[in-house]
């Protein structure tokens, strides 16, 4: 737990993709000495935010619409301290010549952005060093997808699986399926470990919704799920936890 005397640090998140929001946002909810203040879905809106409140620490997207996340830390007088989130490893040179506290490349993984706030602030690295802990104990109840332009309202108890298909996912619920454009690893990044595992580059299943296992599949109700060469060491390990 936080040190009741210490004051959190103020977080703001800015990115303009909802999903990548929602990852970050679920992590800083997972370390007590975080605490979120605002999110924005481009940098305008968070500029006019900082000219009226202050904040401790950014994460923020670099390439966005009207203004890009470089752009936006070029014209901030008082910059906080900002850690870059961003799928495209080509502005990592120009982000760090920015003077930013670090570079996270996604889709973020809870340890790597763990690592990048005890960089930011590492006289509170032991509160959340414990809190990093108990990850793999912590789940959230649900998750929002996009499809077919609303945002689905998802309970991770109802999972099945999850299957990639080209260019969309596939969730496969107790009563249905959804689809959604999003990419694998970053839905991945959105599940507990502790509930989900990826055991193919095409599939994640529900690690409790599993009735039985070889080293080749994996079965879900009906559903045979094949597990990949690479998936398979983890998966095993997985299993005797």
């Amino acid at each position: 737990m936080p040190n009741a005397n210490q004051a959190p640090v103020k977080c703001l998140i800015v990115d303009d993709e909802p999903m990548a929001r929602d990852v970050i946002r679920r992590y800083i909810e997972k370390v007590p000495t975080l605490q979120m203040t605002a999110e924005f879905g481009n940098a305008i809106d968070a500029m006019v935010f900082l000219q009226k409140e202050s904040t401790d620490l950014i994460f923020l997207d670099i390439q966005m619409p009207h203004l890009s996340g470089t752009d936006f830390v070029k014209s901030l007088r008082n910059l906080p301290k900002v850690i870059f989130t961003t799928a495209y490893k080509e502005y990592a040179l120009e982000g760090f010549e920015l003077d930013v506290v670090d570079y996270l490349l996604k889709p973020i993984r809870f340890e790597r952005f763990l690592r990048a706030v005890n960089k930011a602030f590492p006289q509170k690295s032991v509160q959340l060093s414990n809190q990093g802990a108990g990850e793999k104990k912590a789940g959230s109840g649900f998750i929002y997808l996009k499809s077919d332009r609303k945002m689905i309202k998802v309970m991770l108890d109802d999972i099945l699986y999850i299957e990639s298909a080209r260019d969309y996912l596939k969730v496969f619920t107790r009563n249905n399926s959804i689809a959604t454009r999003q990419t694998i690893s970053s839905l991945e990044a959105m599940l507990s470990d502790s509930e989900f595992i990826r055991v193919h580059r095409s599939y994640i299943v529900s690690i409790k919704k599993i009735d039985s296992f070889t080293h080749e599949t994996v079965e879900i109700g009906k559903k045979e799920i094949p597990i990949g060469k690479f998936y398979l060491n983890s998966f095993l390990k997985m299993q005797q936890t």
